[in-house]
């Protein structure tokens, strides 16, 4: 995969469900982009699932700078919440929670086998979901006069930029979208072209 593209999910995946010795483990992928998203969604499984012992979930939010958390939800130490987490690495995803909800079914499964349960539990719910690629983009505001239109639209044409705001009044001024591999190149090009002023937005 590039270094400007990122694989996440658009919209939460199937419940899956993982059995183990009588003991049930449902799955579930959300995409999340805070700490209060993951919240949102754990409130929600606990009131979907009222007589679960535990939720057991990780996370990764961000995209150049990474957070992640991972929960074990009263499970002994690294033998739920890691194991889920190691999933989301392997998929290599980001902006993405993974919840595997677990009821008791009486026999002990063991630190070894809880790993394996809430591992496969995850992979399911990672299985479950449409994981989509996106890239890493940078937004360029862009101010010329009119009368430079046409080779501003040109390079838009040719270099395939997405223009994601537009304001014609007095001057154009439009904001738009490349990918970071390109974007140096595509700064350079207007600011290189007489009169038009570009510069990043936040």
């Amino acid at each position: 995969m590039k270094e400007d593209a990122y694989k996440t999910i658009e919209k939460p995946s199937e419940e899956t469900l993982f059995k183990e010795k009588g003991s049930k483990f449902f799955g579930y992928a959300f995409p999340v982009f805070t700490e209060d998203d993951v919240k949102e969604c754990i409130e929600e499984l606990k009131k979907k699932h009222h007589s679960a012992r535990h939720f057991c979930y990780a996370y990764q939010i961000g995209i150049e700078k990474i957070q992640y958390r991972a929960n074990d939800d009263g499970e002994p130490n690294n033998s739920a919440g890691l194991p889920i987490y190691g999933q989301i690495q392997s998929f290599e995803v980001t902006n993405i929670l993974i919840v595997s909800v677990r009821y008791f079914g009486g026999t002990k499964l063991g630190v070894g086998g809880l790993i394996s349960a809430y591992k496969t539990s995850a992979q399911f719910a990672l299985e479950a979901s449409e994981i989509v690629e996106k890239t890493i983009d940078v937004h360029y505001q862009l101010k010329f006069n009119y009368d430079l239109m046409n080779p501003v639209m040109r390079i838009v044409k040719e270099k395939n930029i997405d223009i994601i705001n537009q304001k014609l009044e007095m001057d154009c001024e439009y904001t738009i979208s490349v990918r970071k591999n390109d974007a140096e190149a595509i700064f350079n090009i207007f600011d290189n072209l007489y009169k038009v002023e570009v510069k990043e937005l936040e």
